[in-house]
C-alpha cells in the first residue's frame, strides 16, 4: 500500500487553463494525459518524484459521466468550483477492499497517442463521494513503464497534505494505518467545517515549497 496520486478537479475555465495555473505554480510543465473512456472524464499529468503524481482531471459532456461514480465526483467538484478532489492509494490486490465494501472494482482505461494502454483496477469512489477525506484505492496492471509518474523525470516532491478529518477515519476505511501509504509525505488533519476533504498540498520545488 502505497500514496499515489492527488486529483484536482477542473475550475470553471477548464480543464487547460486550470493545468496552467498549477504547472506554472510549480515551475514545470504538464503533460497530456488523455480520455478515460469508462468514467466519461479526461486529464492532464505533473510527474512527481518518489512514483507519485498529480492529476487535474475534467468531466465531458459523455454519458459515461452521468453513470460512472468517477465520472459523478470530478462533475461536483468542479460544480462547486473545483480544486481537489481526492487522493489515491495504490495497492497490490483489492480483493480485502472489495470483501469489505461488498462489491467488485471497475476497470480504468486511457489510451496513449502511439496506442499504448494505460489499464487499471479502482475501488473506493462512492466512499470518497460521501466522505472526501478518504482515499480511493487502485491496482495498476499492464506495462508499470507507462505510470504518469513516468512521464518525465521530475524533482518535484509531494510533501505534505492538509486534510480536513481525521486519521483514526482514513486508518478504518484502509484497514491499516494511514501512515502506512503515506510514507515520506506529512499529513496536516484540522477539524472539518463543513465537508471533509483535501484542503491544500505542499510541493518541494527548485524555488521552494509551494502550496495549492
Amino acid at each position: 500500500m502505497r500514496m499515489d496520486h492527488v486529483s484536482y478537479a477542473c475550475e470553471h475555465d477548464g480543464l487547460a487553463a486550470t493545468t496552467e495555473r498549477i504547472s506554472s505554480a510549480l515551475g514545470v510543465e504538464a503533460v497530456k494525459g488523455g480520455v478515460h473512456p469508462r468514467f466519461g472524464t479526461r486529464n492532464m499529468i505533473i510527474p512527481l518524484a518518489g512514483h507519485k503524481y498529480l492529476e487535474v482531471v475534467e468531466v465531458l459532456d459523455h454519458p459515461a459521466s452521468d453513470k460512472a461514480p468517477f465520472g459523478q465526483a470530478v462533475r461536483a467538484r468542479s460544480a462547486a468550483g473545483g480544486g481537489w478532489m481526492g487522493w489515491c492509494v495504490e495497492v497490490d490486490d483489492l480483493a480485502p477492499f472489495e470483501a469489505r465494501l461488498g462489491r467488485a472494482a471497475v476497470n480504468g482505461n486511457r489510451k496513449f497517442p502511439d496506442g499504448r494502454e494505460l489499464v487499471w483496477k479502482q475501488i473506493g469512489i462512492l466512499g470518497l463521494i460521501a466522505d472526501p477525506q478518504v482515499p480511493y484505492m487502485l491496482k495498476w496492471e499492464g506495462d508499470p513503464s507507462l505510470h504518469p509518474s513516468n512521464a518525465y523525470e521530475s524533482n518535484i516532491k509531494m510533501s505534505c497534505l492538509t486534510i480536513a478529518g481525521s486519521a483514526s477515519r482514513v486508518t478504518e476505511w484502509l484497514g491499516e494505518p494511514v501512515e502506512k501509504p503515506l510514507e515520506d509525505v506529512a499529513v496536516e488533519w484540522v477539524a472539518p467545517h463543513g465537508t471533509p476533504g483535501i484542503l491544500s498540498v505542499t510541493f518541494e520545488t527548485q524555488n521552494g515549497a509551494v502550496t495549492i
